[in-house]
């Protein structure tokens, strides 16, 4: 039965890779999809369709982006909805310093030194249990981690796609799963607090409120990642024979690249004194004097990452390639910086139409609606107990396809579901620990992931064939079992009455 039901996933998961593969070119995909919103919003507008928002009151009704008010803020706002497009950014100002490391020559003499030192059966799991992690770094993992997982699986080897794959299922799938707080904590909290004061004015959700199951949950994806990659994925990609060559000759180190390595750890040495010295004592340069809990007081530290991430690249990568040769002079630095720009190009089209779709779903107010439309019907179902927990688990998971900022939907969604939940005796922890999971094992099944166009790109450079179809067939197994053992976890968590974290209620975990 077992050898059945592996052959009949095998099949399933290459016809969607065909059907997926057959669709056009991605740009044109979004394209369509802009088209489609764009009449949806139409159809919409003119059936009056609509909804009330849970936490205003307000009705919320479609805007048809065929209006004379609505063309006119597409075509002059055009430039600007581009240009704030929040990976775009960071991508751009990452890249310059991974340029100037990458073609240094320090990322592919670190990598060596990383596969001789990782014993071979633990890279799968060190790429995604490191994806996970790089939650803290805000979204700095997609732009880092996904291409660096399929270097390092070239590297010893493996397929670059399984790496690439199992580094974005750690950075997007488990994106709420952390051993640390990150800024998601106090985020989500902020809208739980008053969803639960509208029971109970007094209520308070602490941001440490789900850390204990958040970090749980860590060694469970780690497993559950690795599983899918070596058994699942691997076996259906088979031996990698695309347009990428594995690098040739002796995997030892020459010793200047040893000493650009020392050079290099060196200044990344003295950079983590930097920060530390900004960011740990309370009158640092980057700590918010005003801020109460840990979280809000090295808030100035989260949201310097991108400027942090690019200067820990590129200052490396400085010393490396000046210590081995590879930099001999400035201009050296800015040919490196401007290869790296160049090799964007497909990325910034796709940024481009990518940013339109994700505004357009947002101004036609599509995206709300359908998600106060799926809570809406959740809550007539009727569940009570664990059955309703996990039902909510899988509406949030699948809204997380239409509305990809975690804090969006939340800011809808826990109006309805936190007192709700209260009143059947489920603590709004537990609720928010709910929606996490559901939330994030979605997140590398939807092309509105604003992410998910660099993703393409990055398969690309192994394999110039890989469309949206590729993507989505290799990522389905791990968002299945994400989703099965994050479930299973919570039901655990709430059967044995654990806490879910510091300062989160026991007396609401079960009715």
């Amino acid at each position: 039965m077992s050898g059945f039901f592996r052959r009949a996933t095998l099949r399933s998961l290459d016809t969607i890779e065909r059907v997926g593969n057959r669709l056009p070119d991605p740009v044109t995909l979004f394209v369509i999809m802009i088209a489609l919103v764009m009449f949806a919003s139409w159809v919409a507008a003119v059936a009056g369709a609509g909804a009330v928002h849970p936490g205003t009151g307000e009705a919320v009704a479609p805007v048809n982006l065929f209006s004379g008010e609505q063309v006119r803020r597409i075509l002059t706002q055009m430039p600007q909805t581009f240009a704030a497009f929040p990976p775009l950014g960071l991508v751009l100002v990452v890249m310059l310093g991974i340029g100037v490391a990458e073609r240094s020559g320090l990322i592919e003499t670190a990598l060596k030194a990383f596969v001789r030192s990782v014993p071979a059966q633990l890279v799968t799991a060190s790429v995604v249990l490191a994806g996970m992690l790089s939650s803290i770094a805000v979204d700095a993992g997609y732009v880092v981690l996904i291409p660096l997982g399929a270097v390092i699986f070239h590297g010893v080897g493996r397929h670059p796609i399984a790496g690439l794959a199992a580094a974005f299922a750690g950075v997007s799938g488990g994106f709420s799963a952390n051993l640390l707080l990150t800024s998601l904590d106090p985020l989500l909290a902020g809208f739980t607090t008053p969803a639960a004061q509208i029971l109970n004015p007094a209520y308070v959700v602490f941001p440490t409120a789900n850390w204990y199951l958040m970090a749980a949950l860590v060694p469970v994806f780690t497993i559950a990642g690795t599983v899918v990659t070596e058994r699942v994925l691997e076996p259906r990609l088979g031996e990698y024979h695309g347009d990428v060559p594995p690098a040739e000759g002796d995997d030892s180190l020459r010793p200047e690249q040893r000493r650009g390595l020392i050079a290099a750890g060196l200044v990344v040495l003295l950079a983590v004194v930097a920060i530390a010295v900004m960011a740990v004592p309370e009158n640092g340069v980057l700590r918010d004097p005003e801020g109460v809990l840990l979280v809000q007081q090295i808030s100035p530290l989260l949201n310097s990452i991108v400027a942090l991430m690019f200067l820990v690249f590129l200052l490396p990568g400085l010393a490396y390639g000046i210590v081995t040769g590879s930099i001999r002079s400035d201009r050296d630095v800015a040919t490196m910086t401007a290869d790296t720009m160049g090799t964007l190009g497909s990325y910034i089209v796709l940024a481009f139409v990518a940013a339109h779709l994700v505004a357009f779903f947002n101004w036609s107010n599509m995206g709300v609606i359908t998600a106060i439309s799926g809570a809406g019907f959740l809550q007539s179902v009727g569940f009570t107990g664990i059955p309703l927990i996990v039902a909510f688990v899988i509406v949030s998971s699948v809204l997380n396809l239409f509305i990809g900022s975690a804090s969006a939907k939340w800011a809808i969604m826990a109006p309805i579901f936190v007192p709700m939940l209260m009143l059947l005796g489920y603590s709004p922890e537990l609720t928010q620990a709910a929606y996490r999971i559901g939330d994030s094992t979605t997140n590398i099944l939807t092309p509105l992931l604003p992410y998910f166009p660099l993703v393409i790109v990055f398969a690309q450079k192994y394999d110039k064939q890989i469309g949206i179809g590729t993507i989505l067939s290799a990522m389905l197994p791990y968002s299945i079992a994400f989703g099965i053992v994050g479930i299973l976890t919570l039901v655990a968590w709430m059967v044995f009455g654990l806490p879910l974290g510091p300062g989160a209620p026991l007396q609401y975990i079960m009715p």
